[in-house]
């Protein structure tokens, strides 16, 4: 399965539908679906007045077809030449003129009618005039393809990525690995040191036990502090089992976000107990990996 991005944009317009008037059929039906990375889906619905009763069918078209992610969906009409005024309708002017006598006769206070406002409802006419209940969910269905190949093609992208993080980070792995036992054989050398020191105290006699304290405490402390193979073991493991998930595809996000938090806790005890500059330096260049990895994983859905 293809790893998918929360990223993406798509668009797409469609004319009226036939069999409405000559005016409707000319009107553009346009619609827009943006997204980017979210914890959840969290959808948002910008659409005209005249599009609004199919914000339901809309949504649930989104949520078959996208799991994660802010989504915004804009849906609007557009009149050919919106640069120019249109002339109402005669059967609009009427029904306008009835209406603001029967509001007036109530409110007479009540302001009448402007000129703007008229050619305002004049341009929401001629949409809503238009049956748009079979055109907008295709255009949508046509849209969501459209963006769901957007979302593979920059999943494809920051898989590639992290592949390629990910054989980077199995080298530092692999050259820390021979400084530990040469760590250890450090460890040991600095023990026998400090214990010769406590035997010279003797001058010949008992070795004073405080000093016999104080060069168990230091070998057994840095022993404990060096002792790297365990966290080495773990980021290996943590390593394969994102290269398995990233391979592998799918719906992976929330999974690989938990594993990146792994592999930094990871790099930072290895960087806590260095004992060599070489182990110091290996420990900055992984989480400096880990950390890019962490910023284009918050992507994936």
């Amino acid at each position: 399965m293809p790893v998918y991005s929360m990223t993406g944009y798509a668009s797409a317009q469609s004319r009226g539908v036939p069999g409405a008037g000559a005016e409707a059929r000319s009107v553009r039906l346009g619609l827009e679906v943006r997204s980017v990375n979210s914890r959840f889906l969290d959808l948002t619905f910008r659409l005209s007045e005249e599009l609004r009763q199919h914000e339901p069918a809309l949504r649930e078209l989104v949520a078959g077809r996208l799991k994660r992610g802010k989504v915004e969906v804009r849906a609007f009409l557009e009149a050919p030449g919106a640069d120019t005024v249109r002339d109402p309708s005669a059967r609009l002017l009427q029904r306008l003129s009835a209406l603001q006598d029967t509001v007036r006769s109530w409110l007479p206070d009540a302001r009448p009618l402007a000129v703007a406002e008229v050619l305002r409802l004049a341009e929401s006419d001629t949409g809503a005039a238009v049956d748009w209940s079979e055109t907008l969910p295709q255009l949508a269905r046509g849209v969501l393809d459209e963006l769901l190949a957007a979302r593979e093609r920059e999943g494809a992208r920051v898989a590639a990525m992290m592949l390629g993080h990910l054989q980077q980070l199995r080298e530092l792995v692999r050259q820390a690995q021979p400084l530990v036992p040469q760590l250890v054989e450090q460890q040991r050398a600095r023990f026998l040191e400090r214990w010769k020191d406590a035997m010279s105290l003797a001058d010949g006699g008992t070795v004073p036990e405080a000093a016999q304290d104080r060069a168990l405490t230091e070998a057994t402390a840095f022993a404990i502090r060096i002792d790297v193979a365990e966290e080495l073991m773990r980021l290996g493991s943590h390593i394969d089992e994102i290269d398995r998930l990233v391979k592998k595809g799918g719906e992976i996000g929330k999974r690989l976000d938990f594993l990146i938090q792994e592999l930094h806790r990871e790099a930072n005890t290895l960087g806590s107990k260095s004992a060599a500059l070489e182990l110091t330096h290996i420990s900055v260049d992984m989480k400096v990996l880990i950390e890019q990895m962490r910023e284009q994983v918050q992507n994936i859905e």
